[in-house]
């Protein structure tokens, strides 16, 4: 059962989500999740992990996601329908958020052709490694996306990343010294379908990096719940990695690594 904090937190991200088109402030969620601002500030940011204001932005890319690939409006239309008065901020958001600009997401289907991540550099790097875990029972994860981004949403450019095949063993190498939180994330079925039934995330840190030290994290996968901020960066066509995989013939703890 979910607590008293939780319920306020979902009350909030219903009235996010049912208001996307609006100029919503901290006062109107707070409102919704029956707090004072301050506090309800600080009960967001330790349920969800990100500020309330970060996460209304997520959610508004999550849907000009959507409607880039499932319906003909233009840019211009999607961005007023998801709070941006300034197409051109929208759009500048949008690109550094997901990786792409907003027309080459829709020419794309959705998808990118690559992950780009950051570069090492001179320094001393250290190394993630761990298992990944599913759930005994439920939903069958399809291929598991996992990255080390600095903050708890998936968007941008990640240190690391890698695609695993199914549940099984990760290990990330030359990580820049720093704070990461790894995240995970599988869709059954087609990566661009958001059912909840069909997702499944895992978070994990902060996690601290410091020189050539070796890190063990492990993660298990969940099905997705409201609180979770939703995954911005452009993923790969599972299908085709999949594919390609198979005609590489590589390990599957490596496919995709970087």
């Amino acid at each position: 059962m979910h607590d008293s904090a939780e319920q306020a937190v979902e009350r909030a991200i219903d009235t996010m989500r049912s208001n996307l088109s609006e100029q919503l402030t901290v006062d109107d969620m707070a409102r919704a999740a029956m707090f004072s601002k301050f506090h309800f500030t600080r009960i967001f940011q330790r349920v969800t992990g990100i500020s309330p204001g970060r996460f209304l932005s997520a959610i508004r890319l999550q849907e000009a996601k959507r409607l880039l690939t499932t319906t003909r409006l233009n840019v211009t239309d999607i961005s007023l329908r998801v709070g941006y008065n300034s197409v051109g901020t929208f759009s500048t958001r949008f690109t550094k958020s997901v990786g792409l600009p907003p027309t080459t997401y829709r020419r794309m289907g959705g998808f990118t052709p690559r992950i780009p991540t950051q570069r090492p550099s001179g320094q001393t790097h250290g190394t993630i490694t761990g298992r990944v875990t599913a759930p005994a029972r439920g939903p069958v994860p399809g291929l598991i996306f996992m990255g080390l981004f600095q903050h708890r949403i998936p968007e941008g450019p990640p240190a690391r990343c890698a695609i695993l095949e199914s549940p099984g063993v990760y290990r990330f190498v030359n990580v820049p010294d720093g704070t990461w939180y790894l995240l995970c994330h599988s869709v059954s079925g087609d990566v661009l379908r958001l059912e909840q039934d069909s997702v499944m995330v895992s978070a994990v840190g902060p996690l601290v990096v410091r020189g050539r030290q070796t890190l063990t994290a492990d993660a298990h996968l969940k099905q997705v719940s409201k609180i979770d901020p939703p995954v911005l960066l452009a993923l790969l066509d599972s299908r085709k990695a999949a594919s390609e995989r198979q005609a590489l013939g590589e390990n599957r703890a490596e496919v995709y690594a970087a």
